[in-house]
């Protein structure tokens, strides 16, 4: 019967994955030690083990108590662009970004008293100096005696969990400040329709046309799911800009003018987004709210960058918002997502918002 601590066993080949082990390092073996048969005939036990932690896909490494790294596998090497050769000898600490440093005592405390850390997320720095969003296991680890010499780790890249995170958490913002908005537009869309005069037939069948180019401007943001992806249509800026502003049309002065370039599928959603809320707030707060409030659109498009110039006109005193909401958390996103740079000014004429978006990010 052979252990992880036994070492009687020979020829393991371990070099690959950095766990050759200097001649002044203690036989380790895992805090919860397994039981591994050796049967006759069989490759040695721990040649299995290596042929797991060589294979896995996440970063298996292990640590002295002096948080110095003493192995580490290719799973490693590929999340964190240090080969094995670069990193064993040296602290543990040239993963850990400066603002979580304190993390690495807090953790070897609890080890230092068997304790085990249960994914535990958090953040480290690659070699290229980018950050990663990680999950650790951390375990103690003991040498044939049991005393405690050090601790194995597991980080698992969470990059794309945390992503689909963020995505669901800003859809499901969207979708609650949408139910809301849609209440408030519809009832303005009632009001604006009245201001027009006519006979109850007349008055019905405008509210009735403007709901219902909301409806087509609402679903141009929100494309249906068919199997393994999002399909959406491609359109072109003007195409979706005019769709969106179609409820206003008639009673306020709109001239939307300029270049017309492609609007991809990919950046379609976050666009319409943009636009649907630049709207929401002129027709709530600003110069969609007025009779004769006025809005001019102008996009230059450019072999790299496409450039939109939203104007508002209206007597209504424009100021900053008092606090970052839903529309502040949309526009960073849109930032990130489409390398898009969107400031805002607030003259006395009204708000005035420059949007600048790479133009191959545009039509992705």
């Amino acid at each position: 019967m052979t252990t992880l601590g036994d070492e009687s066993t020979k020829g393991l080949k371990r070099e690959s994955f950095g766990l050759a082990r200097r001649a002044s390092e203690p036989s380790v073996a895992p805090d919860r030690e397994p039981v591994i048969v050796k049967i006759e005939g069989d490759p040695d036990p721990r040649d299995w083990l290596v042929a797991i932690i060589n294979g896995s896909t996440d970063a298996i490494i292990s640590k002295d108590l002096n948080a110095n790294i003493r192995t580490w596998n290719a799973g490693a090497t590929r999340l964190f662009g240090y080969s094995a050769d670069e990193v064993i000898g040296k602290s543990i600490t040239i993963l850990i970004p400066d603002d979580r440093l304190d993390e690495e005592p807090a953790i070897l405390a609890e080890i230092r008293q068997g304790q085990r850390v249960e994914h535990f997320e958090t953040v480290r720095r690659r070699k290229d100096g980018s950050i990663v969003d990680i999950s650790l296991t951390i375990s103690p680890v003991r040498n044939a005696q049991g005393v405690i010499v050090g601790a194995s780790k597991i980080a698992r890249d969470i990059t794309e969990r945390r992503l689909a995170q963020e995505k669901q958490k800003l859809l499901y913002g969207e979708m609650q400040h949408r139910v809301k908005n849609l209440f408030a537009l519809t009832a303005g869309i009632v009001s604006l329709s009245a201001r027009s005069g006519g006979d109850v037939l007349t008055v019905t069948r405008s509210i009735h046309e403007r709901i219902a180019a909301l409806s087509r401007a609402h679903e141009l943001t929100m494309p249906d799911w068919q199997g393994d992806g999002l399909e959406g249509q491609t359109t072109t800026l003007l195409t979706l800009v005019k769709t969106i502003l179609e409820p206003y049309e008639g009673h306020q002065e709109i001239v939307i003018s300029g270049d017309d370039p492609s609007v991809g599928v990919r950046a379609l959603t976050h666009v319409a987004l943009l636009f649907h809320e630049l709207a929401t707030n002129a027709a709530k707060y600003g110069c969609l709210s007025e009779p004769d409030g006025r809005l001019a659109i102008d996009v230059v498009a450019k072999e790299r960058e496409v450039s939109v110039t939203w104007m508002e006109h209206c007597e209504i005193v424009a100021e900053p918002p008092s606090s970052q909401g839903f529309g502040s958390r949309l526009e960073k996103s849109i930032e990130i997502s489409l390398g898009a740079n969107i400031e805002r000014r607030w003259p006395d004429s009204g708000l005035v918002v420059q949007i600048r978006v790479p133009t191959d990010q545009l039509a992705s």
